[in-house]
C-alpha cells in the first residue's frame, strides 16, 4: 500500500510540474527575433554615432542570414530607456543563423567600430510568438 501511495504521489507531482517545464521552453518555429540597445558614450560626436548606425545597417547586406533588420531611436514618453537611445530588431529563421551572423566577419568589424564609442549594450533574443 505503501508503494501504490509513492507511486501516485510521484505521478501527481509529475503530472503538476510537466505542464510548468513545458511553459518555460518557447516554441522553437516562427521567427528569431534578436533585439540590440545601445547607450553611447557621452563623448560619442553625431558623425560617429552615424557611422555606428550605418555600418549596423549595412550588416544586413553583408550576412545573409539576416532576414530583416529594422531599427530606431528612442521616442517612449515613458522615461524607462536608462540613456539607451538606439535599438535595432534582427530576425533569423533559426539559431544557427544568429550564431553565424554573431561570428560573421563583417559583425566582428563592426563591434571594433562600435567599442570606442559604446558606453554598454542590452542584447535579447526571442522566438516571436502571437
Amino acid at each position: 500500500m505503501k508503494t501504490v501511495g509513492i507511486i501516485l504521489s510521484v505521478a501527481w507531482a509529475t503530472a503538476l510540474l510537466l505542464p510548468a517545464a513545458a511553459a518555460e521552453k518557447p516554441p522553437k518555429t516562427g521567427k528569431l527575433q534578436h533585439v540590440v540597445a545601445f547607450k553611447f558614450k557621452s563623448t560619442a560626436t553625431p558623425a560617429q554615432i552615424q557611422q555606428v548606425e550605418a555600418a549596423f545597417c549595412a550588416l544586413k547586406k553583408k550576412i545573409p542570414q539576416v532576414k530583416s533588420l529594422e531599427w530606431g531611436t528612442n521616442v517612449s514618453p515613458e522615461n524607462l530607456h536608462r540613456g539607451f537611445t538606439h535599438c535595432w530588431i534582427l530576425t533569423f529563421k533559426t539559431e544557427a543563423d544568429r550564431d553565424t551572423y554573431i561570428k560573421h566577419p563583417a559583425h566582428q568589424a563592426f563591434v571594433e567600430l562600435l567599442r570606442p564609442v559604446l558606453e554598454e549594450a542590452f542584447v535579447i533574443d526571442f522566438w516571436a510568438q502571437k
